[in-house]
Parts: structure tokens; sequence; C-alpha cells
């Protein structure tokens, strides 16, 4: 008998549980007779109901629902980093609560498990959200796509279908500041996807601020790439080559007795532009400085307050 564990973040979903829960149920009855169903819901510091909706939950289906009560707000991606810790299934999927991604498409991802596909991932191939969230979810992705995983799907991905066996590999590794998710795409096995148009959030408002979004695309960056260092080091090259073409045309003009560039200010651009370049090498530098002090600290990525099983 699988069992499959479905693993929901919840950050301010006291509006949605009522929804959400209603239609996870009624998907059961898409699954074969034989599957069984896990419902681990990580609750991520929220302030509002989300708890008191998720205990109703789990009374209105005993044995089957588990949460983890964070004693804090620690994002997303390390609130699936927990659910995936406590998850016991044959197989998992991480869905949002706020029904953006069709819980439907679980049985398309199931089928593909059985047949031995270790990662299925839904695949955004549009979403109904605004002009400026979708130009920057798009950069975001190509970005990746580019220079750090090049195996993840255009329009990335946050809903998906793994294998017990990546379950353990992720939690193994257990790293801070990073996209938990695309850990799976690292991995490098064999992935199929599934696009699909994501819903615009109906219900409640969006915590996923700017600020997290800049926060993500910087560990996304860090976790799975090194071409920020390789920029600085072709920028620190080609400044230098520029810098020698222009201190050999100096030499020729005193030579030959023209007269030589002077000015204050093309002086002062000079010096401000690579200032300006170092202070964002040095930025860079310390942005992978900074995490390998925090991995060396070796402190909990998230603080487990209560569990209700």
């Amino acid at each position: 008998m699988p069992k499959l564990s479905i693993i929901i973040p919840c950050y301010f979903n006291g509006e949605n549980i009522p929804i959400t829960k209603k239609r996870l149920i009624e998907n059961e009855s898409l699954f074969d007779a034989d599957v069984t169903f896990e419902y681990v819901l990580v609750d991520d510091g929220s302030k509002d109901n989300t708890v008191d909706e998720l205990i109703k939950f789990k009374t209105e289906h005993p044995g089957k629902i588990k949460i983890i009560k964070l004693a804090g707000n620690v994002g997303s991606y390390n609130a699936i980093l927990a659910g995936m810790n406590y998850a016991t299934g044959d197989c998992c999927v991480v869905i949002a609560a706020d029904l953006q991604d069709p819980p439907e498409l679980m049985v398309k991802m199931y089928a593909h498990w059985k047949n031995g596909i270790k990662l299925i991932v839904g695949n955004r191939a549009d979403r109904e959200d605004s002009f400026f969230q979708k130009v920057f979810s798009n950069t975001y992705h190509k970005l990746i796509q580019k220079f750090a995983l090049n195996n993840i799907p255009n329009g990335g991905f946050d809903y998906v279908f793994f294998d017990k066996q990546l379950k353990d590999e992720v939690v193994k590794i257990n790293e801070k500041n990073t996209n938990t998710l695309y850990l799976l795409a690292w991995l490098n096995y064999d992935m199929v996807c599934i696009p699909y148009t994501r819903a615009k959030r109906e219900i409640g408002k969006s915590r996923w601020t700017l600020q997290k979004k800049i926060k993500l695309f910087i560990d996304s960056f860090i976790s799975f790439s090194y071409a920020p260092l390789k920029f600085i080091s072709i920028t620190g090259i080609s400044l230098g080559f520029i810098a020698l073409i222009y201190s050999l045309i100096i030499i020729v003009l005193k030579f030959t007795g023209s007269t030589e560039p002077t000015g204050w200010s093309s002086m002062m651009v000079v010096i401000l532009f690579v200032s300006s370049f170092q202070m964002i090498g040095l930025g860079i530098i310390g942005e992978y400085v900074w995490r390998n002090l925090e991995a060396s600290r070796q402190r909990p990525i998230y603080v487990v307050d209560k569990i209700y099983e």
C-alpha cells in the first residue's frame, strides 16, 4: 500500500485552509483505492488563526493529519524542509496552501512515480499574475537556468512530486539559505515536467514580498552557482586590460609630444567607477563568506514549537 505525504507550508493561511482541505480530501477519490494519505501541515510562525484551522482539519480526519508548528517564521522553503523531515510516505508532494496549484495534477504525477520516475514537477507554463510579477519570475528562472541549474524547466516550479529517496537526500543535506525544491533538481535524477497554469490567489493576501524574492534570488545563485565570482574575475581582467591600453596611449602621446589627456572630472569618473566595482565585488564575496559562517555555526534551520500527531 503506497503512502503519499502531502507537505503544505502555511503562513497566514487561516482563510484558505477551510477551502483547501475540502479540495484535498475530494482529490483523494481520484487515486487508486490502495493509496493512503498523510498530510504534513507546517505552520511557519503565522500570527492569525492558521493553527486553529489546521487543528480543526486534524479533528475532522484523525490519524491522517500531522501539524508541525514552528516557533517563528523561517520562510516557506525552510518550512518545506521541516515538512520533509517529518513526512513518512513512500512518495511526497509539496503544494501551496492557497490553491494556486491544482491538487488534481497530483494524480498524473503519481502515475509517473508508479512508472519509476522519482522527480515530477508541475511546470508553470503560465501564471495568472500581474505583468511585473511575471517579468520578475521569468527573469529569475531564466538566469537560474542559464547560470546555475540548466535542468530546471522554463518558468521554474514550486509544485513538485518526489520519491522518498530524494526526500531523504535533501533532509540529509540540511542546507541553509537555499531553494529547497531546487535541491531536488540539483540531485540530477531523471525528471518529468507537467505544464499547468498557476492560478491567481483568490483568498487572503500574499506574504511573498519583494524583499523575500530578492533574498531567494541571491540565495539561489550563491547556492547553485559561482557565476557571480566569475563575473568579478572577468570584469577585473577587463578593467585591467583597459587600464593597460590607456597607459600605453599616454606613453605614446608623451614620446610623440602630443597633448596628454588631462582633467579632474574624467579622473574622478574613473576612480568612482573602479571603486564602485570594488565595493560590489566585496559585497558578492561577502555573501559567500557569510553563508560559510552560517553553515559553520550549525544553528538549526528551524525550531519546532509543537507537533500535533
